[in-house]
């Protein structure tokens, strides 16, 4: 039977930055920077969190459905590093919020950038099992990247490139926008101390060591596809690529590298393959940095808005998160999963954005450092900002609004 994505949904925010303007500011080296392939990032706001995002990207797919849809969705799934307790699922208040049944599974997985992939593959697995035919599951990747006061006067290439928002999907047997080939998943993953979050607000590692496990993921996880789907060959069999999406250039050299190992050409035919098969799934990564949990599907939503589908192809997704574990899986697109898609307007939501001045940038600095993980007590005002709050208010956004007691608020503005 088939499985896969029926409906997707972006929700990166109502501000950002262009971060070439951000990294000269920070005096970076701009011939490094140029190699990171990024042209904006999100810039989160203190009424904006993971929840928030998350209802954001997914109310508009509840919207389309009928009632009898939106209650046979048995299963509601959030994928993050980015937790607001470490206790309570970010699900139950996106389940709340979205108004949705309560005969529901509701939970929570935490594992770096790969936790938008595990949510996937269990939705996926859940619908092809039959347990419950019918049924549907809703996954939602949201992560959010904070600049406050104290991390910034240290910063780095990975200011520019981090990135906030959310991906909702709801996965069925009605797989109109990417239809997975079941059974054909490459798995490969160990313990590395690449990048980790030891307290709540921080990420600390090693960026060199990082690079080299994303590299050796992205070969191997794709071996081991290679090894359960006869006939697989790296540039045939895949008509696209969406890689997960830390900085473009890095996906860059894994393409290279993966090219130069499977099929041994030289770098003017890599460079033309890197740009048919695989810069459609940059454009919308390049305009809001990495969402971590999240990145992989950005990828995934933006090669399906960006490419060529007067036929059927195959899209070959590479998922990878810090510490570590990846995967390698594929799908279908075809032309009426582009139509589908293009009716959510992921490109306008982008385009609309506020687009912030440093300084406007760098105000929201302070705020950020009061909404550390954990605040008890803390009321949001919205109209500190007006500037990025104009883009949000009478669009029926739910915005986060306060901490009472641990007890996180929102409302619909």
């Amino acid at each position: 039977m088939p499985a896969g994505i029926e409906l997707m949904n972006i929700y990166c925010g109502s501000a950002a930055i262009d971060v070439a303007e951000l990294a000269a500011h920070r005096n970076l080296d701009m011939q490094r920077f140029e190699n990171l392939l990024m042209k904006e990032r999100t810039v989160p706001m203190p009424y904006e969190d993971p929840i928030s995002n998350g209802v954001n990207a997914a109310k508009p797919i509840i919207d389309h459905l009928s009632q009898e849809e939106k209650d046979r969705i048995d299963l509601i799934i959030t994928c993050t590093e980015s937790g607001v307790d470490f206790g309570k699922s970010m699900s139950t208040y996106i389940h709340h919020y979205l108004g949705l049944n309560r005969n529901c599974r509701l939970f929570e997985l935490k594992n770096a950038c790969y936790s938008g992939t595990a949510g996937l593959q269990m939705a996926l697995n859940f619908v092809l099992s039959q347990t419950a035919p019918g049924r549907k599951a809703l996954v939602i990747a949201t992560d959010i990247a904070r600049m406050n006061a104290e991390g910034t006067l240290d910063a780095s290439f990975g200011e520019p490139s981090s990135g906030s928002g959310a991906i909702a999907l709801l996965v069925s047997d009605y797989p109109v926008l990417f239809q997975v080939d079941p059974g054909a998943n490459g798995y490969y993953g160990y313990e590395v101390f690449d990048t980790c979050r030891p307290v709540a607000d921080a990420e600390v590692g090693d960026s060199d060591l990082s690079l080299l496990s994303y590299l050796d993921c992205c070969e191997n996880a794709f071996l081991e596809y290679q090894k359960r789907v006869e006939n697989v060959d790296y540039e045939t069999t895949f008509q696209y690529l969406a890689y997960h999406t830390p900085f473009g250039g890095m996906v860059k050299g894994a393409h290279r590298s993966n090219m130069r190992k499977f099929k041994k050409v030289p770098p003017d035919y890599i460079e033309a393959d890197f740009s048919k098969r695989v810069q459609p799934s940059l454009e919308y990564c390049q305009r809001v940095g990495n969402i971590m949990g999240a990145t992989s599907l950005l990828a995934l939503a933006s090669t399906i808005d960006n490419g060529q589908f007067e036929s059927p192809k195959r899209v070959g997704v590479f998922s990878y998160g810090s510490g570590c574990c990846s995967e390698f899986y594929s799908g279908v697109v075809n032309e009426q999963s582009q139509k589908t898609l293009r009716n959510f307007e992921l490109a306008k939501h982008l385009d609309q954005r506020c687009k912030m001045s440093i300084e406007s940038y760098e105000s929201t600095f302070e705020v950020n450092s009061q909404l550390k993980f954990g605040a008890k007590n803390y009321k949001v005002d919205p109209e500190k900002f007006p500037e990025p709050y104009q883009y949000v208010r009478g669009k029926n956004r739910l915005i986060f609004s306060e901490v009472k007691d641990y007890h996180r608020k929102y409302e619909w503005v």
